[in-house]
């Protein structure tokens, strides 16, 4: 996952509304969302390879996600995977504090993260970079990318821009969750415009691949935007709805969830 979005107690009916893009070697195998085929009450899409997710929710008013921070070259294999910090807390009981708080002992032995997560009632943000964080998120718009958490990238900036045109909207106010009430914030999702030069971040990668990564939506033949998602936890209920893509952008199923919070 490589592109966040949130309002967080910011809008009459959702407490929580989220959208993100997951960027991924296109080969790395993949589950689109669904349940969770050990834990029913689980929600999202799983990494085949390591066995967690990037982005799931829970019939019990709970959500994880997590991205990967760029701060030059990758590091290699870790002994942990972060998409277990995912699976792991959708699945649990834990308080947001609680649970991320419980990752500083071992917060070194995985890959560069910034993750997130709430427990119903509040949410937490914790990063392992450059040393390990966690703090509770003000209401309002948020962005978490590759990078700090509410840092001031293009592509954050068009995100939250997007989220926020939507809530205001009388779909939003309504609730209405098809694919027309939604399409503004899918679009926003599949916008490739690259950022201009002076406005990129320096990650340590080099200039050629900074514009690359600049726009929302990755678009390439190897790595990729591989899905987008979005995410709206009301009082009773979440919808979670997460298009799909293979190479060079090519659309692939669109998968569609509301279920009651227990």
């Amino acid at each position: 996952m490589c592109l966040i979005a949130l309002s967080w107690k910011h809008h009459p009916r959702y407490r929580l509304a989220l959208i993100a893009n997951r960027d991924e070697a296109h080969a790395r195998p993949t589950s689109p969302a669904g349940a969770d085929p050990d834990d029913s009450t689980v929600y999202g899409g799983r990494d085949l390879l390591a066995g967690g997710g990037w982005l799931m929710a829970s019939t019990h008013g709970r959500l994880a996600a997590v991205t990967n921070v760029r701060a030059g070259p990758p590091e290699g294999t870790m002994p942990r995977s972060r998409g277990a910090l995912v699976r792991g807390f959708a699945a649990g009981r834990a308080s947001a504090q609680e649970a991320l708080a419980s990752i500083a002992p071992h917060a070194a032995e995985y890959g560069r993260f910034n993750t997130l997560a709430y427990d119903g009632q509040e949410l937490a943000f914790a990063s392992n970079y450059p040393a390990f964080q966690t703090h509770a998120v003000a209401p309002g718009l948020h962005a978490m990318s590759n990078g700090a958490f509410d840092a001031p990238w293009p592509k954050s900036g068009h995100a939250t821009r997007a989220l926020e045109r939507w809530l205001a909207s009388p779909a939003a106010l309504d609730g209405a969750t098809d694919d027309a009430a939604l399409s503004p914030l899918f679009d926003a999702l599949a916008d490739t415009t690259a950022a201009p030069d002076d406005t990129l971040p320096d990650t340590g990668v080099g200039l050629e691949l900074e514009r690359l990564l600049s726009p929302p939506f990755v678009r390439g033949e190897r790595y990729g935007t591989r899905c987008s998602s979005v995410v709206l936890i009301e009082d009773a209920r979440i919808t979670f709805v997460e298009q799909g893509f293979g190479p060079d952008g090519v659309r692939l199923g669109r998968t569609r969830a509301t279920f009651p919070i227990a």
